[in-house]
């Protein structure tokens, strides 16, 4: 792209007078994308997160052994081993390519979960709040119980009575991750509903069912994003924990969680066993934390100007 387009593209972007709805649209992506790439920190996370995908898709070209492989002459080697960067486990598989490959297994998790709270606690609190009522009495008590117990109590309890595995694990995390979500978008759609464009697009005709899904929706989207990206770290942290106590990935899955459990028999003469997969998890919630933080500053309108 040349300059001049280039600088021709940016001022179509910018403009104060868009021709079109998609003008306007897009100017406002942009826009957003000028701030987040001004915060050096939310890019940092951007840049993990980017390389975290990049390990998921291409997991089987980039580990340098199959994570399954059982190499018991090359139990518990250290850090630097030749061959085994990060060592190996007390199987003698290696730890980077477990780490690689259980990069798919939290991004699955995380993928999962962040598709079916946000919709659940969407919609439960767009219809709390915009019929009100004993609707959203019933709704916010179910929400007020399941905010009652400490989330992952409450998804243990959850697994235990699913049985273990992966899915189940998803489902559990969900059932226990949509009552903020729940809590948000109730909040937002009580400041819209008796807004004045609310009331014009009534009396035009429209439903309840138009009016929350085409008019209250989008403007709890952005909030609802927001509040996504930084839940995202105790979402790996309740993934890791119930495969930390063998109720998420089963073995031989390189789940990160298990690996930790698997590791903390050998936590004090083979640290690098558990601490590895420990330091992956804290540095994908981190980058997830800063995201959040970065867009935060995008999408909400009472700190966008900050």
């Amino acid at each position: 792209m040349t300059t001049e387009t280039s600088e021709g593209l940016r001022a179509w972007l910018l403009t104060e007078t868009p021709h079109s709805r998609w003008q306007a649209r897009m100017g406002s992506f942009y826009q957003g994308w000028l701030t987040l790439r001004g915060n050096p920190m939310a890019m940092f996370g951007i840049a993990i997160l980017v390389l975290l995908l990049l390990l998921a898709a291409f997991a089987p070209l980039i580990a340098p052994h199959d994570p399954f492989a059982q190499d018991l002459s090359n139990r518990l080697k250290p850090l630097g081993t030749a061959g085994h960067m990060l060592g190996t486990d007390s199987l003698g598989r290696d730890i980077l390519s477990r780490l690689i490959h259980g990069s798919r297994i939290t991004l699955y998790i995380v993928a999962l979960v962040a598709l079916i709270a946000p919709i659940a606690g969407l919609l439960v609190g767009t219809v709390s709040g915009y019929l009100g009522g004993w609707v959203d009495l019933v709704l916010m008590r179910v929400t007020d119980i399941f905010l009652a117990f400490p989330r992952l109590v409450l998804a243990l309890a959850f697994v235990a009575a699913l049985g273990a595995g992966i899915e189940n694990a998803v489902l559990a995390i969900s059932l226990t991750a949509w009552p903020p979500y729940a809590r948000i978008a109730r909040a937002e759609t009580l400041t819209i509903r008796n807004s004045d464009y609310i009331s014009a697009v009534r009396l035009q005709g429209a439903g309840p069912l138009r009016i929350i899904t085409k008019h209250i929706w989008p403007l709890c989207i952005s909030s609802l994003i927001v509040r996504v990206t930084l839940d995202m770290a105790g979402i790996i942290l309740a993934a890791a924990g119930l495969g930390f106590l063998g109720l998420g990935a089963q073995p031989p899955s390189p789940e990160w969680g298990a690996m930790i459990s698997e590791g903390r028999r050998f936590i004090l003469d083979h640290w690098w066993v558990a601490t590895m997969p420990g330091l992956a998890i804290f540095t994908v919630s981190l980058a997830f934390n800063l995201l959040g933080d970065g867009l935060r500053d995008v999408l909400d309108p009472k700190d966008g100007s900050q």
